[in-house]
């Protein structure tokens, strides 16, 4: 099947100036201008004057919870709430709706938005869910609370409370994890499916053509990975799949598994204050966090996964737990040799309070940093949560820059449901960060989320649109002016110089485009009704 597109603006760095391509069988055949496209119009199935939208390679989101981003979308969504009070509130309508036997599993409460300053208790889930079983993750994912009648999942072994357990009802590490078992088992696979489908359907709404799918043991079971995977063959989405545990290589061929990475914890979350420190938190003075893995136990592991072409990686956000994992890699490097390593490819998870000596580790081993910019959009700045938690410390975190200066290879993600699925508001806050000197371009940014991804799974030729690439490619209408956006004026200056041979992009100052179509290998998996009329 042949489509060709006319008359609109194709990003692509083989031809910056092309404003029609061709498709055929789900390859990229023949781009240029309009004047070129009339011998590719005869033959065509599908010719599309394009009116001026453009087209781009598809976003890849790099660190997505599928099933748990589902279940926010078709359960309880507490993002965005301003008060405890009205938390609550939502709760109860929520349960209002659903039998006395119900689980509510719900997610996104954030109280440093709150004028309270505190999660809910207990008593209160119970109140307001009718004395059912709730538990709401907060935003970050790495802790809850839970009502009483699920106070029974923080029990060890002996009966005795597990480590991260407080009878307000909230739970963190152990107890938290014991918890998220407990629910999946409750939930059940034909929830998980709804939520599987709805989270799909969304990244494709949203210009999303592929994603790496971050399990793990503490965020949900085993048996939600073939879920996720045939799912996506069906809808149409590129999936990549990880598992976030040490040692079980038998899952790597028995589940398709990209490697043994992803949230494998080396330690917990700012937000939850479980980030692992080397100063105590600016609003604790007496806590520094979890590191759970030592520097010893990431080299283990990073030694048996190279050995194996297996691909090591880690979740890693506090500058204790980032120290622990550049010594991990530098002893891995004497056991295995820098360039076993770099062909490797391994990767981490968010790398948020990164040193430079961290970053020159990294680039060195040539490992791939899997990040969120919406982290920095969100929770950035002198007002925002990072500063509230370790003072002045935030400027220097989430460093795009520092590490794409220092040659380490940024695959951008949303880590949703922590933060929303949408490729271009990632892009505007990694080009608009809040520390200036980490701010990256437009573009490199764009490429980032885009043929990132795919170089982080070790797929060097995919994320672009050039011939005889994967017709991989999202449509969009956008009514900002396409430009060339940089930290640096002088440099935009000459970029948008026609000269300059620089594909543009949309002026993200303007607004955020809209998508209509979304397309993987041809295959459309998402269309506006209506929009090519």
């Amino acid at each position: 099947m042949r489509t060709l597109l006319t008359n609109g603006s194709v990003y692509s760095p083989a031809d910056p100036h092309a404003t029609a391509i061709a498709f055929d069988d789900g390859v990229v055949t023949w781009l240029g201008d309009d004047t070129g496209a009339s011998s590719y119009a005869d033959g065509a199935d599908e010719v599309i004057d394009l009116d001026g939208k453009l087209v781009t390679p598809a976003f890849v989101d790099a660190h997505v919870h599928t099933a748990q981003t589902g279940a926010l979308l078709t359960g309880l969504d507490l993002a965005g709430t301003t008060s405890l009070t009205e938390a609550l509130d939502r709760l109860a309508a929520f349960a209002g709706r659903l039998p006395e036997d119900a689980v509510i599993d719900g997610a996104g409460w954030d109280e440093t938005k709150w004028p309270e300053g505190r999660p809910p208790t207990a008593d209160e889930l119970d109140r307001a869910g009718g004395g059912r079983r709730v538990y709401l993750s907060r935003i970050d994912g790495h802790s809850g609370v839970i009502s009483s009648a699920l106070m029974t999942a923080t029990q060890g072994a002996g009966g005795g409370r597990l480590d991260g357990y407080d009878p307000s009802g909230r739970v963190e590490r152990d107890a938290h994890h014991a918890v998220r078992d407990a629910l999946s088992e409750l939930i059940g696979a034909d929830q998980r499916r709804l939520d599987i489908r709805a989270a799909l359907n969304q990244m494709a709404s949203k210009g999303i053509g592929a994603f790496h799918e971050m399990a793990a043991p503490h965020i949900g079971p085993l048996w939600e990975l073939p879920l996720v995977r045939e799912i996506a063959e069906e809808l149409g989405l590129s999936a990549t799949l990880y598992w976030g545990e040490p040692g079980v290589f038998e899952h790597v061929g028995t589940y398709g598994l990209a490697g043994l990475a992803g949230d494998l914890n080396a330690d917990g979350a700012l937000g939850s204050r479980t980030a692992a420190l080397r100063a105590p938190y600016a609003d604790r003075a007496d806590h520094r966090g979890h590191a759970y893995l030592t520097a010893e136990q990431i080299a283990e592991h990073v030694i048996a996964c190279t050995e194996r072409n297996v691909q090591a990686g880690f979740h890693c956000i506090g500058d204790e737990a980032l120290g622990n994992i550049a010594r991990g890699f530098e002893l891995a490097a004497e056991k295995v040799g820098i360039q076993a390593l770099v062909a490797a490819r391994h990767r981490l998870e968010h790398v948020e309070m990164v040193d430079e000596g961290t970053i020159a580790t990294l680039a060195r081993c040539g490992v791939v940093a899997s990040v969120q910019p919406m982290f920095d959009g969100l929770w950035g700045g002198p007002d925002g949560m990072y500063a509230e938690r370790v003072g002045d410390r935030w400027q220097g975190m989430n460093p795009f820059g520092s590490l794409a200066r220092a040659g380490v290879v940024l695959a951008f993600g949303s880590d949703a449901p922590v933060t929303e699925l949408g490729g271009w508001e990632a892009v505007r806050a990694a080009a608009f960060h809040h520390e200036k000197s980490e701010r990256i371009t437009v573009r490199a940014a764009f490429q980032a989320h885009t043929r990132g991804g795919w170089r982080a799974v070790g797929i060097d030729d995919a994320g672009v649109l050039a011939p005889s690439t994967a017709a991989t490619y999202a449509i969009w209408q956008t009514d900002a002016d396409l430009v060339v956006q940089t930290p640096d004026e002088r440099v935009a200056a000459w970029s948008t110089d026609p000269r300059a041979g620089v594909p543009v992009l949309p002026d993200l100052s303007e607004g955020t485009p809209t998508c209509l179509r979304t397309a993987v290998g041809g295959r459309v998996i998402y269309e506006v009704e209506g929009w090519s009329q």
